[in-house]
């Protein structure tokens, strides 16, 4: 993100480069920064004949290249952006002559999502010379709340721990989808609100007590009753809770549990960076760890192994998913 920040502060700035090679498995940062270009670096008047839109899909690099080398009408730069380059990956390396000597008065765009080019090869070392060579990583789960108090930080907007993990286990790691849903929040909600998991159940439609966060604390607590409510529920809507994302978060919690049994300092600030959690979750994890002992949370692990396999059909065909979580409750409960 602080990358992205000085990309955008250098653009601002009209410290331009001629290539922009945009790559790696998470698509938001490759839009918005290509977003940006397309809106700032040229004024409306010059757009017309000096901003041009290509697809990958419908040309090739030598079109890319012919483009990239026209110059610019009544204007001091160009702008070609190639949207969806990911579809020129069996010739792309071809473009490394380019980018050895670029045009200086075009800004070339190129969006090449969810793959990388070898870093070994001629077109790499040509670009990290002449251009800009920007890789978006996708983020691990235990990162993503963190990315969204950032994000809503400067918009004048917080999120309650619980509202944005609700966030996480519901859409995953895919920050463009996150982000969207941030949005519609902020269109409803007035600046200086903490977005709680009441507003995340009314607007987006999580509930904010039959979801997998709650049904992972209420396993850690022994509260049984609360547990095959909330797997009741998972039952009655298989669609919107898959079994597969439930017990692949009980694997992670469980996996994490074994891993705080083994820590020597159970300090909230140690627990919280060893485990990579919010330090707001620690206590969840102190109050499972009382009520399951290393040697039960390493049969959990093993039965969560046998679940997982059972989740994707194999040997449990004609078993109803919510049968299956019912059953994994009373093997981790007993």
């Amino acid at each position: 993100m602080d990358d992205v920040k000085q990309l955008v502060t250098d653009i601002k700035n009209k410290n331009l480069k001629p290539i922009y090679f945009l790559m790696g498995e998470e698509p938001y940062y490759i839009d918005k920064i290509s977003d940006f270009i397309e809106a700032t670096v040229l004024n409306e008047e010059e757009r017309g004949f000096n901003q041009m839109i290509l697809y990958g899909r419908d040309v090739s690099v030598e079109d890319v290249v012919g483009n990239a080398k026209r110059f610019p009408m009544m204007a001091e730069h160009q702008v070609v952006i190639v949207k969806e380059a990911q579809d020129l990956s069996r010739t792309i390396e071809k473009l490394a002559s380019y980018a050895d000597n670029p045009q200086t008065s075009t800004v070339l765009v190129i969006n090449y999502k969810y793959k990388k080019i070898d870093k070994r090869k001629a077109l790499y070392k040509a670009l990290k010379k002449t251009g800009v060579v920007y890789e978006s990583k996708k983020l691990y789960e235990n990162q993503v709340a963190d990315w969204i108090r950032r994000i809503l930080s400067p918009k004048k907007y917080t999120i309650s721990p619980k509202a944005a993990q609700m966030l996480v286990e519901f859409l995953g790691t895919d920050l463009s989808k996150i982000n969207n849903e941030l949005e519609k929040l902020q269109i409803i909600l007035p600046e200086g609100t903490q977005i709680s998991p009441d507003h995340i159940e009314e607007n987006i439609g999580i509930s904010k007590d039959y979801n997998n966060f709650e049904l992972r604390k209420a396993i850690g607590e022994r509260n049984t009753v609360k547990a095959y409510k909330i797997v009741n529920y998972f039952a009655d809507n298989p669609k919107d809770n898959p079994m597969v994302v439930t017990v692949s978060l009980l694997f992670n919690f469980f996996s994490q549990l074994l891993h705080f049994h083994g820590l020597k300092d159970k300090s909230p600030r140690s627990v919280a960076s060893a485990l990579r959690i919010n330090p707001y979750f620690v206590n969840e994890y102190i109050s499972a760890a009382r009520n399951f002992p290393m040697r039960k949370v390493s049969a959990v692990v093993s039965t969560l192994r046998e679940f997982d396999v059972k989740s994707k059909g194999v040997g449990s065909n004609a078993v109803p998913q919510g049968d299956l979580l019912k059953e994994l409750l009373v093997r981790i409960f007993n």
